[in-house]
């Protein structure tokens, strides 16, 4: 008789989760990521998508495709989210798009994503450079001319990311034109050139961000330092002084989950899943770290990813729990 209970109780447990498997919310639901071109992004991309298998739905591999392009396609509903909304850096593309009409967006999943400019740190002692307004007297641009035209040679941002706009904006409001090249373009390609020179001990100036792997390898306060800016210029009007009273041109971002506002109200439970997502940036810094060390590959992100998870599982299964409630 004992055994037969024992029996009856396992299949009742085994019946039940099979109808929760079939009654999960994202049952025969197919999602449709987006991340940019930045393949850095995947990383933070996948684990949204790892978390909303967990709720049944199909998630399809990440399509790549210009900042613009991700919010345009969001929007129309021809994408369903995308885990890099970068507030307020990219506000003025989220309100393009449509904004809150067209957008969900609840909680933020990653915060304190830095951005700024950096000379390295030999140069910024010697001469004693600590705000980007110094760069107007052309002595001190001429140190970071690396072509020959007497000007600085600011290694910026790749066209279409946001940044693009903001470093344009503040050369003109610090009166730079004249003396910095402000040079845009493939991103990676021109770090990758800054960091040969810097190896080689030359001055360097560049644009950066966090979370991002350049500054695992260019260490902020032992190889490079931030530079200040001489006031707030911003193209969205936003105070760039932190609390602390130093101001480095840009806001502190939060990194946010957006997705289709009526694909959200249509899925409650994926949108609270949204909502409570939480990554820590030096968890993104490190992964990216190991891609810029060579673990770049499709199977090597989806390692770090599953790697993460196994760390986290506890967070990871209370955010299941959390939006199935």
């Amino acid at each position: 008789m004992r055994k037969f209970i024992l029996t009856s109780a396992a299949i009742t447990l085994f019946a039940s989760i099979g109808a929760q498997a079939t009654d999960l919310p994202g049952q025969g639901k197919v999602v449709k990521p987006i991340q940019s071109t930045l393949t850095e992004e995947t990383f933070q991309t996948l684990i949204v998508s790892r978390a909303l298998e967990k709720l049944g739905y199909t998630v399809a591999a990440p399509e790549e495709v210009d900042y613009n392009v991700g919010y345009t396609s969001i929007a129309k509903g021809d994408a369903t989210f995308m885990a890099v909304n970068w507030q307020p850096l990219q506000e003025n593309m989220f309100d393009a798009a449509g904004g809150d009409k067209a957008f969900y967006r609840e909680g933020h999943y990653v915060t304190g994503a830095a951005q700024g400019y950096l000379i390295d740190k030999k140069t910024a002692d010697q001469y004693h450079i600590t705000n980007i307004e110094q760069l107007k007297d052309p002595k001190i641009a001429k140190l970071f001319d690396s072509n020959g035209d007497g000007r600085a040679d600011l290694t910026g941002c790749t066209p279409g990311w946001g940044c693009d706009t903001v470093i344009s904006y503040q050369m003109k409001a610090y009166h730079l034109d004249q003396t910095v090249a402000n040079n845009q373009g493939n991103y990676a390609a021109m770090m990758a050139d800054t960091i040969t020179r810097f190896q080689q001990g030359k001055p360097v100036l560049y644009y950066t961000w966090t979370p991002f792997w350049v500054s695992d390898v260019l260490k902020p306060g032992k190889d490079v330092v931030w530079l200040e800016v001489p006031f707030s210029a911003d193209p969205q009007k936003t105070d760039t002084a932190l609390p602390n009273g130093k101001n480095y041109g840009f806001p502190v971002n939060s990194i946010n989950i957006i997705a289709n506002k009526q694909w959200a109200e249509k899925n409650p439970a994926a949108a609270k899943l949204f909502a409570e997502m939480k990554l820590p940036l030096a968890d993104i810094n490190a992964e990216n770290a190991a891609m810029r060390a060579g673990q770049s590959s499709e199977d090597d992100i989806n390692r770090h990813v599953d790697g993460w998870i196994k760390n986290h599982q506890a967070l990871f299964n209370q955010w299941i729990a959390d939006a199935l409630r």
